[in-house]
C-alpha cells in the first residue's frame, strides 16, 4: 500500500500540475498550489501511517509472498499492455488525427482501464473505484471535446480530475481498516 500511495501522489500531482497550466488566469497557480499542499499533506499522513504500521502492526510487517506487488509477473504484463496502448493511441491521436488536445483524455482512459486489471490481479477492490473514476473522466474528456469543448476544458476534466481521483484513492487507502 505504501509504494502504491507514493505512486498515486506523484502521478496525481503530475496530472494536476501539467493539465491545469492551460486554464485561464488565475486558475493555474491556484490549482497548482492546492495540489502541492494536498500532496504534502498526503505524504505526511502516509509516512505517519507507515511508521505507525511498522512499529506495531503484525499485518503490515509480515513478509509478502513471492509473486505479489511489483514483483508479480501479472503486474509487468499489465504495464506492458498499458504502455503499448498509451504510445500506440498517442501516436494515432497526435500523428494521424492531429488532435493533441485529446492526449490527456486517452491517457486517463488507458490508465483507468489498467486499474481494473490491477484490481483483479492484486484483489484490491479500491482499484476498481479508481479505474472507474479515471476511465469515466477520460471518456468525459472525449465527449466534451466532441461537443465543442476547449483543450483546457478537456485537460481540466480528464487531467486535473484524474489527479484528484488519485489523491482520493490515497485518502481512502489511508482510512481503510484493511491497510
Amino acid at each position: 500500500m505504501f509504494a502504491g500511495c507514493l505512486i498515486a501522489i506523484s502521478f496525481g500531482t503530475v496530472f494536476i500540475m501539467v493539465n491545469s497550466a492551460g486554464l485561464p488566469s488565475p486558475w493555474p497557480p491556484v490549482i497548482q498550489v492546492a495540489a502541492v499542499i494536498t500532496a504534502v499533506a498526503l505524504l505526511v499522513a502516509l509516512f505517519r501511517s507507515g511508521s505507525t504500521a511498522r512499529s506495531g502492526s503484525t499485518a503490515r510487517s509480515a513478509p509478502r509472498a513471492a509473486g505479489h506487488g511489483f514483483a508479480d509477473r501479472r503486474y509487468w504484463i499489465i504495464v506492458a499492455v498499458e504502455v503499448a496502448a498509451l504510445f500506440g493511441g498517442l501516436y494515432v491521436i497526435n500523428g494521424v488525427l492531429d488532435r493533441p488536445e485529446l492526449g490527456v483524455a486517452w491517457v486517463a482512459t488507458v490508465v483507468g482501464v489498467h486499474f481494473f486489471a490491477l484490481a483483479r490481479a492484486w484483489r484490491l477492490p479500491l482499484f476498481h473505484l479508481l479505474g472507474a473514476a479515471m476511465t469515466l473522466l477520460g471518456l468525459a474528456g472525449f465527449l466534451v471535446y466532441a461537443a465543442g469543448g476547449s483543450a483546457a476544458t478537456v485537460a481540466l476534466i480528464a487531467g486535473v480530475g484524474s489527479g484528484v481521483a488519485l489523491y482520493a484513492m490515497v485518502v481512502m487507502a489511508l482510512r481503510s481498516p484493511a491497510r
